[in-house]
């Protein structure tokens, strides 16, 4: 028969006829014998993995037709995938999994295995319920609140995973990295099992991501150099990438030739082959600690999502085959023929389950939604700046109290509180090797950060203090790196990763952006991946550069919802500021972005050569309360006796401000210099506040004219009331280009100057 296309209704029947064709043997077998020669799947758990597969099927029926009067909000569905309950089965219930949005079957079998909290409701039309919830944005949704339908339960270690393509499988390999290195870290442990593993499943097309592409080459470079990771990553493979199709024969060859992964291949229609060899996959994984690839071949059912029309790129006869793996059948066939069931006992299940579904899917209709601003933002960055200061004052504590001879140890008996002003680079590496004493789960990574000691020195002897598990070289991959603090965070430790600089970012930005700061979001809470991200950045850096190494654009960070963005220009607030950020990882689970001004980081000079009114000194523990530093709040710095304009900025401009505002003080005016410290949040407050001093507001933004930060402060004057003069200087749209050529662009002391006095003639 030549299929047009595959609707609801039609594969409902075809389910029904093809089981009432089964003939079973003459002889019903006990439910405890294996369902084929060989297999370790029994007749009594093929049934229990049936339901889960008919569970799977009825949510994808419902999901349409709640679709079709607009109660419906998501269609993606996973028929034709419903092998994956074998997977799940062939796992422990307490391994964390990041699963494929086509992993319906694999979230009942987990859902069924906890206890029910409603005995009326049969187990699976419970688990049901929760992907329901989330096709119908309830906030009742266990894991989102209505905020995305994703497939993720915290006491399931279902960890929600929003992309639709492989943007979670760095994190996978970061949980995976988690899990072989806690174990060698003192007073660190994970939240999972000792023996666990972590499983990632994604779609065949996505093979050819970059995200996937880099999860498979780190796992294999950490295979090669001995850092064995207990990994299991699943692609079901449909072969069909929307309306594209996946050449025969590529995704085998791709993750075969993966280098240090092992590979196993079933068909995932089959459900005791995918059973057997996930087990033993699986098993494989958990014995040897080391990395595997599961490949699976299944078919994509009822298309790709409700509004695409397959038969506009797929001929009847691909269709008709597709339907003809349909995976309830072949499960159906092997417990009718193998002598489990009859058929009238698998299509009276049928009805049962997809009655129930159906009466869920009629119930969760009347949930409330997510109905303000305020209710959907609540779980997005949550700040608690009190405990976030307590937890300060208790690391200062332990610093000088019973830690004080670690610590003296640790800075090789030279304290830097006794060393004198340090520059900005100094003042950092001194924060850092604090915070690495006082938090035996931070890790400390990046690309030369360990042996070399960063480009700038800024991470100089911080891995001969605390050795080579928690300070140490990454391979030179931005998406790979951050994953890994993706995932170790979200394990419970601490990872502060090192972008090497600003523009190495952009090509990993979404793992910021897609995973990082929204996990929280996505999970009301209930998984968090805490971490401080040091970039060196922004511009003005002398006999080096071209615009790789002088990135002056934050326009994407500012941009990403709950992401905090901090920029230290003088050392006096470097130490504070980072404090502050590792303190909220540690208290929120907050994300931050600690973007270090390169050109900053070794002057010592202000106004004159050899003046160190740059320098500063560091805060022995006892006094880090009293300069602690709150997010979203600014320092300003008055020059003059006068109050004549409020200078704004931040990072490089804070120097050149404050050397403008010295000559305007000598030519009797007076100047408020507002260091912003915070780009994301604003010091919104403060900044009303010292611009409504002066009435006049000179913004000095290193930035790009167009998306820069400059931007941001107009706006935030106008929505704070602000009714004086207001000027903005800002870099020029452009890369900053090489050599001299780079002043053409940037703003300097000139342009400040100039600003000021257009400003002070009003």
């Amino acid at each position: 028969m030549l299929v047009r296309v595959t609707t609801p209704q039609h594969l409902d029947e075809r389910f029904r006829d093809a089981v009432s064709a089964l003939r079973p043997p003459g002889t019903p077998r006990a439910s405890g014998e294996p369902v084929r020669a060989g297999s370790a799947l029994t007749g009594q758990r093929a049934r229990e993995l049936f339901d889960a597969q008919l569970t799977s099927r009825h949510l994808d029926l419902a999901a349409r037709w709640l679709r079709s009067f607009n109660e419906g909000f998501y269609t993606i569905g996973s028929s034709g995938h419903e092998g994956n309950a074998a997977v799940a089965a062939a796992l422990d219930p307490g391994d964390p999994a990041l699963l494929h949005y086509r992993s319906g079957a694999f979230y009942c079998v987990r859902a069924v295995a906890v206890p029910a909290s409603d005995p009326d409701l049969d187990p699976h039309a419970e688990a049901a319920r929760d992907v329901l919830r989330g096709v119908v944005a309830s906030a009742a949704e266990p894991i989102s609140g209505g905020r995305h339908k994703v497939f993720g339960r915290a006491d399931l270690q279902i960890i929600p995973a929003t992309s639709t393509i492989a943007s979670h499988l760095p994190r996978a390999v970061g949980i995976g990295y988690a899990l072989s290195a806690a174990p060698g870290l003192r007073g660190v442990s994970t939240p999972w099992p000792d023996d666990a593993i972590v499983v990632a499943s994604f779609g065949d097309a996505s093979v050819n991501h970059a995200t996937a592409t880099a999860a498979l080459n780190t796992t294999g470079y950490f295979e090669h150099t001995g850092r064995h990771l207990p990994l299991l990553l699943v692609c079901e493979d449909n072969g069909w990438g929307i309306s594209v199709a996946s050449p025969e024969g590529w995704v085998a060859e791709t993750l075969q030739s993966r280098p240090g992964l092992r590979y196993f291949a079933a068909d995932g229609t089959d459900l005791a082959a995918t059973y057997d060899t996930a087990r033993e996959a699986a098993g494989w994984v958990r014995k040897q600690r080391r990395p595997a690839i599961l490949h699976l071949s299944v078919v994509r059912l009822m298309g790709h999502a409700g509004a695409d029309a397959e038969v506009a790129y797929r001929s009847g006869d691909d269709i008709a085959r597709d339907l003809d793996r349909d995976p309830l059948v072949g499960t159906a066939r092997l417990l009718i023929e193998g002598g489990f069931a009859t058929p009238d006992d698998l299509i009276t299940r049928y009805d049962e389950l997809g009655w129930q579904v159906r009466k869920v899917a009629e119930e969760v209709l009347s949930e409330p939604k997510l109905a303000s601003a305020a209710e959907v933002a609540a779980p997005l960055a949550p700040r608690r700046p009190l405990r976030v200061s307590r937890h300060i004052t208790d690391a200062a504590t332990r610093a000088s109290g019973a830690g004080s001879a670690a610590r003296a140890t640790a800075f090789g008996g030279k304290l830097p509180e006794h060393s004198g002003p340090l520059t900005l680079a100094q003042a950092i590496n001194a924060t850092l090797t604090d915070a690495l004493l006082s938090t035996p789960g931070a890790l400390l990574f990046g690309e030369d950060v360990a042996a070399k000691g960063g480009v700038y020195g800024v991470t100089k002897n911080l891995r001969d203090r605390f050795g080579a598990g928690r300070v140490f070289d990454t391979l030179l991959d931005e998406t790979s790196l951050l994953g890994l603090a993706l995932g170790t965070g979200l394990a419970g430790l601490l990872p502060i990763p090192e972008i090497q600089y600003l523009a190495y970012l952009h090509n990993a930005e979404d793992q910021l952006r897609g995973e990082a700061a929204t996990m929280q979001f996505f999970s009301k809470g209930a998984f968090r991946n805490p971490m401080v991200v040091r970039v060196a950045g922004l511009a003005y850096q002398q006999s080096f550069g071209g615009h790789f190494h002088n990135e002056n654009s934050v326009a994407v960070l500012r941009d990403v919802p709950g992401l905090v963005l901090a920029v230290p220009s003088r050392p006096a607030d470097a130490a504070p500021l980072l404090r502050s950020c590792l303190a909220a990882a540690a208290v929120d689970g907050t994300v931050s972005v600690f973007l270090e001004p390169i050109a900053l980081y070794h002057t010592r000079d202000l106004y004159q050569p050899g003046d160190n009114d740059w320098l500063a000194p560091y805060a022995p523990p006892g006094e880090w309360a009293g300069v602690h530093i709150p997010i979203g709040r600014a320092r300003t710095y008055p020059v003059g006796s006068a109050e004549d304009v409020t200078i704004v900025t931040f990072g490089n401009g804070v120097r050149m401000s404050l050397r403008v505002a010295a000559q305007l003080a000598a030519q009797g005016y007076g100047s408020r210099v507002v260091d912003l410290r915070w780009l994301s949040p604003l010091p919104v407050a403060d900044l009303v506040r010292e611009a409504s001093a002066t009435g006049r507001v000179l913004i000095v933004d290193e930035t790009r004219r167009s998306g820069g930060v400059g931007e941001g402060i107009l706006a935030a004057l106008v929505d704070g009331g602000f009714v004086g003069a207001a000027r903005r200087i800002a870099s020029v749209d452009s890369p900053v280009p090489l050599g001299p050529a780079a002043q053409q662009v940037l703003i300097g002391e000139d342009a400040i100057t100039q600003g000021a006095h257009a400003l002070l003639a009003r």
